[in-house]
């Protein structure tokens, strides 16, 4: 299997520095970083640790969850996946204490107990679930008719 690299270039202290994160491996962007605006409500234009996160699980959720259906006999039409990561404090620092993933389903072929079945399953077998086994994942899963 593929290796995927990201690469992080920082200048200056926490409080007051900042960063570039490049993806590296499909040369799509770089993105600024900073502390601040992390800890804050509005990014400003810049992007975290938890949102690089959420989109990792939000998107490793869906592709799971597409082979889970299939397997199960359905047809996954869409998947929504929003994942949101939430930073909290720790002693000392920082973590990150929660994980909420919703999903909402277009689906041929499955009733709304085995969506919800394969949905559970995809949290739990998701590699970046996996990952973040430390952390508190919830999911909000249903169909759209």
């Amino acid at each position: 299997m593929p290796v995927r690299t990201a690469r992080t270039a920082w200048n200056g202290t926490l409080e007051a520095g900042s960063g570039q994160v490049e993806l590296s491996s499909s040369k799509v962007g770089t993105f600024e970083v900073s502390f601040p605006k992390r800890a804050a409500d509005d990014a400003g234009g810049t992007t975290s640790p938890e949102e690089l996160i959420a989109a990792a699980h939000s998107s490793c959720y869906a592709m799971q969850l597409s082979a889970l259906i299939g397997q199960a006999g359905g047809t996954p039409e869409s998947l929504e996946v929003t994942a949101d990561v939430t930073l909290g404090p720790d002693n000392p620092g920082f973590k990150i204490s929660t994980i909420k993933l919703t999903v909402r389903g277009e689906v041929s072929g499955l009733d709304a107990a085995g969506f919800a079945q394969a949905a559970q399953a995809a949290k739990e077998t998701c590699p970046v679930s996996k990952a973040l086994a430390g952390v508190t994942i919830t999911l909000d899963a249903s169909l759209e008719s």
